[in-house]
């Protein structure tokens, strides 16, 4: 076994246990003062006809405020004051609510429309739980009459905008179980997005220096230019999967690079769904087929490899059969974790068709 997929082995491992890891929220201490049922805030001896007030936060799902969101306070059709909007901590309060039920309405630019329903007392100072807006889908924010790839276009808008824990990228996933097929100018576009973004380099880096910690690829020797070849080196290997198994064959195959969210269905048929991913891909189509993009991809990757690693870490074919296995098993390892995990730690995702 090389030392390349002795150094894979445990990174499997620990972008597992990564992903896994959630952070829970711990909710603030309740207040001393007087409340209803509800826990809203009341004031003492209320007249009958004493209006009330009603206070909350918008917040987006990874919990940061949402600034300017319009929203009207309703009972029926008729409109119980002017409406309000969401300031800089995403804030807002109406001071004169007449007592007995009401609805919100919230709007925010890139944001589905929201509603609450609710009522106060007289004289009730009642404080909402946040309202958390979810990002629209394509399907919302598509326009009528939009041609295909200006449909697909839209929906890659929305994957760029995809990173785990608000970080990591997590472009090559669509939770659209109809997305629109990439056009050849997508995909390569979506490829480049990926290679230069900053999240990347960091990741490069961090594998670099625990292959020089190791001391793997011992020909590349120690101190600041090892290690610049070490990051070259897993740069390259970044770059050539991302560009061969991502754009170059998904185009020259009419295949979608992407990962297809399942999210239905028993966990065991998730989990096949998700394994199967690895080594089979929906074509330009519509249709599932064998992955044979991703398959030579990682097959020409590996082969590329041996181009640029020292002499000794050389072994042909047989590395490139071991890069190729690796990069196959990491996919379905990666697809597991997107069906199961990855998408709660992901905030900025669409609703599902």
């Amino acid at each position: 076994m090389s030392p390349r997929f002795q150094i894979l082995r445990p990174c499997l491992v620990l972008m597992a246990a990564f992903c896994i890891f959630v952070f829970l929220l711990v909710g603030g201490a309740l207040g001393q003062q007087p409340t209803t049922e509800s826990g809203a805030l009341v004031s003492p001896d209320p007249s009958p006809s004493q209006p009330a007030s009603v206070n909350g936060i918008v917040v987006d799902q990874s919990g940061a405020v949402v600034i300017g969101a319009q929203i009207s306070i309703l009972r029926g059709n008729r409109p119980l004051g002017p409406d309000a909007l969401s300031d800089t901590d995403g804030e807002f309060f109406f001071p004169r609510v007449e007592p007995g039920s009401f609805e919100l309405s919230i709007k925010a630019n890139g944001f589905a429309p929201q509603s609450v329903s609710g009522s106060v007392n007289p004289g009730e100072v009642q404080t909402l739980p946040q309202v958390v807006m979810e990002v629209a889908s394509a399907v919302t924010e598509v326009r009528v009459g939009l041609n295909r790839e200006e449909v697909a276009t839209e929906q890659v808008k929305i994957e760029e905008q995809q990173r785990i824990l608000g970080i990591v990228p997590n472009f090559y996933v669509s939770y659209i179980s109809d997305a629109a097929p990439l056009t050849a100018k997508q995909k390569f576009k979506l490829a480049a997005r990926t290679v230069v973004d900053p999240v990347t380099f960091i990741i490069v880096g961090a594998s670099a220096g625990v292959e020089q910690a190791q001391n793997h690829f011992i020909e590349y020797g120690q101190g600041a230019e090892g290690y610049a070849k070490r990051y070259g080196a897993n740069y390259a290997d970044n770059f050539a999967s991302t560009f061969i198994g991502g754009a170059i064959f998904p185009t020259l195959l009419k295949q979608d690079p992407r990962y297809f969210y399942k999210g239905t269905g028993s966990t065991s048929s998730r989990a096949v769904y998700a394994i199967g991913m690895s080594v089979i891909s929906k074509g330009d189509n519509g249709r599932w087929q064998p992955g044979y993009s991703m398959i030579l991809g990682s097959l020409a990757a590996g082969g590329i490899s041996n181009l640029y690693y020292p002499s000794n870490d050389r072994n042909g074919f047989q590395l490139t059969l071991e890069n190729a296995a690796v990069g196959i098993a990491s996919n379905a390892l990666t697809n597991l974790l997107q069906e199961f995990v990855i998408r709660k730690l992901t905030p900025k995702v669409p609703n599902r068709d």
